[in-house]
């Protein structure tokens, strides 16, 4: 059986319903991997080249699920593996209502996604290189790389608290305080 994205996008029409596609509870068989790649930098790329059409990748993201550490284009009938070099999606901006312990951060994603960071969804922060990586989970572990301009927009409203007798700096969000590193190491 040959896979192909065109075959993957017509099956997800087919099965198109009101929101997300319940992919959680869809467990077809493996059918082998499709030549997509998701770059660090959000770009999703098929065949070596970028997928321009904005809408066609939209439906991709819909259908894309976790299991371990591999990624997978999921439809009633196939599941097929892509490659992705860091996060699934990008977080390009967010919105921040209230202030202190009762705000909320809302986090729009490349891809049209938008989901508000709470103890559900929430915001981590881990080092590479020295730099700090942040991420907020959209959707059923996956997550969303936060792109530099956003980070240090959080950074400019991050607090520090005093977590289990150790003063982390972070930011609130839903009722919910997210580390982002320890006081200590920004000084």
């Amino acid at each position: 059986m040959t896979v192909s994205a065109e075959g993957i996008a017509s099956a997800i029409k087919a099965a198109k319903t009101r929101g997300l596609p319940p992919v959680d509870k869809w467990d077809p068989p493996f059918c082998g991997d499709l030549d997509m790649q998701i770059k660090r930098d959000g770009t999703w790329f098929y065949m070596g080249t970028p997928i321009g059409r904005a809408p066609l990748v939209r439906l991709f993201s819909t259908v894309l699920k976790r299991e371990g550490d591999k990624y997978f284009l999921v439809t009633p009938v196939e599941k097929v593996g892509i490659t992705v070099e860091d996060a699934p999606f990008l977080a390009v901006d967010y919105t921040c209502e209230g202030t202190g312990g009762a705000q909320s951060l809302t986090f729009q994603t490349s891809v049209g996604d938008t989901v508000t960071a709470d103890a559900d969804h929430p915001i981590r922060v881990e080092m590479r290189d020295g730099e700090p990586a942040p991420y907020v989970e959209v959707r059923a572990g996956l997550e969303a790389l936060i792109d530099r301009k956003s980070f240090y927009r959080l950074v400019d409203q991050g607090v520090t608290e005093e977590i289990d007798g150790e003063p982390l700096f972070g930011v609130w969000s839903s009722g919910t305080f997210f580390p982002i590193a320890k006081a200590s190491d920004l000084e």
